[in-house]
């Protein structure tokens, strides 16, 4: 496996959130985190069947509340 590095420029105040979320507090571990995530999401793959997937999620829901 090849490993690089990578920059990019966010706020503090996008890092501080960051690191909040991913409940990381150093910044090489939470861009990692959210990397990785970015990558495995389902919601992150723009085509016709994300949404497909999305919305027969949102209609699941609804019909379990009803």
């Amino acid at each position: 496996m090849k490993i690089v590095h990578a920059q990019t420029v966010l706020t503090d105040e996008q890092l501080a959130a960051l690191k909040k979320k991913s409940n990381e507090t150093s910044t090489k571990d939470a861009l990692s985190i959210a990397v990785q995530h970015y990558l495995e999401c389902e919601y992150t793959d723009m085509d016709d069947e994300m949404w497909t997937r999305k919305l027969e999620k949102v209609v699941q829901k609804k019909n379990k509340k009803d």
